[in-house]
């Protein structure tokens, strides 16, 4: 598409953050520091999964999409803001700026479905453990996963499309660190009711919809483990799945308060912050919280290692501990 059609000059201006430039070295350091973990961590995560037959679950494969998710969903935006962090070259091309913007939407949209799924997951081994392999069949277990990229990506598609048809003919500098679809609609100057309204619905439909299923499916979960008599089964029972419930906190809360407190109860800066939150942040607890707190993982990053590797057993010594 031709970008003069879509704006006027072609380009946008991502401001980022207004900081020193002692602060902004420090920024890309740490970034690029988060960045290189969330890749190693979230690709050694598929790598176990993929080699370790007894982790071919559904739990596990769950937890496979969501590491491939977290992949795409980092490099979307955090390679260009380490680029213009360093270079201090802040344009970004329209075309480029709705690409990245289809990517996360895309992604948002996928691990929103993504924990849902795994929250349904947890509901059946707990609450209904009898017809676990019944009801989490293979057929289950591919069906919901492509539902959710399908889902995430029919979504990001429409909202990318309409963007493009929009007019920026006025002021061309975002005031993010990536192509926030809220922030970069302000700069329109064409009528984006349709695309605020569809950004309402979205955010209903894709987040706080699925929310309130997990939510329905912890209250059930919490009320069976209460039930079970021995503190160690309570225990098992509720590790199983407190990782999981860990990322569904820190994953909603940050894009959730963003996208729907009202404009005038929070400052832009904090906007960016809460972005860099979920961009970063939350990406690399991901492949932590699953790991570091499962032994199943750290048996197989054991086991792998012994087989294929041989480095000191740092895996053993963590279980130990």
């Amino acid at each position: 598409m031709d970008p003069s059609i879509g704006n006027c000059t072609g380009e946008f201006r991502l401001l980022s953050f207004s900081v020193s430039a002692d602060v902004q070295i420090v920024f890309f350091l740490g970034i690029l520091l988060m960045y290189s973990l969330i890749l190693l961590g979230n690709l050694v995560i598929i790598v176990l999964i993929s080699l370790t037959p007894h982790l071919h679950t559904p739990m596990y494969y769950f937890l496979c999409n969501l590491s491939v998710q977290d992949i795409i969903y980092v490099s979307s935006i955090l390679p260009k803001f380490l680029a213009i962090t360093i270079s201090k070259v802040l344009r970004i091309t329209f075309p480029g700026c709705v690409t990245q913007m289809f990517f996360f939407t895309f992604c948002v949209g996928t691990e929103f479905l993504l924990l849902t799924s795994m929250a349904y997951d947890r509901y059946v081994a707990i609450c209904i453990p009898l017809r676990y392999t019944t009801i989490m069949s293979k057929v289950t277990c591919v069906l919901l996963p492509v539902a959710s990229w399908l889902v995430g990506f029919l979504t990001a598609l429409i909202h990318s499309l309409m963007v493009s048809f929009a007019s920026f003919c006025g002021s061309q500098d975002i005031n993010h660190f990536y192509c926030d679809l809220k922030t970069v609609i302000k700069l329109a100057s064409s009528d984006t009711t349709h695309i605020e309204t569809l950004l309402l619905v979205v955010c209903i439909v894709l987040g706080l919809f699925p929310f309130l299923l997990i939510l329905t499916s912890y209250i059930f979960i919490i009320s069976t483990i209460v039930k079970i008599r021995s503190s160690k089964g309570r225990m098992k029972a509720f590790s199983s799945c407190s990782s999981h419930l860990t990322v569904v906190i820190l994953f909603y809360g940050t894009p959730l308060s963003s996208y729907m407190i009202p404009e005038s109860e929070h400052s832009q800066e904090k906007d960016k912050l809460l972005s860099l939150l979920y961009t970063a942040v939350v990406p690399l607890l991901n492949p932590l919280v699953y790991s570091l707190r499962n032994n199943d993982v750290m048996s197989a990053m054991k086991n792998i290692n012994e087989k294929y590797f041989r480095f000191p057993s740092v895996a053993g010594n963590i279980m130990n501990h």
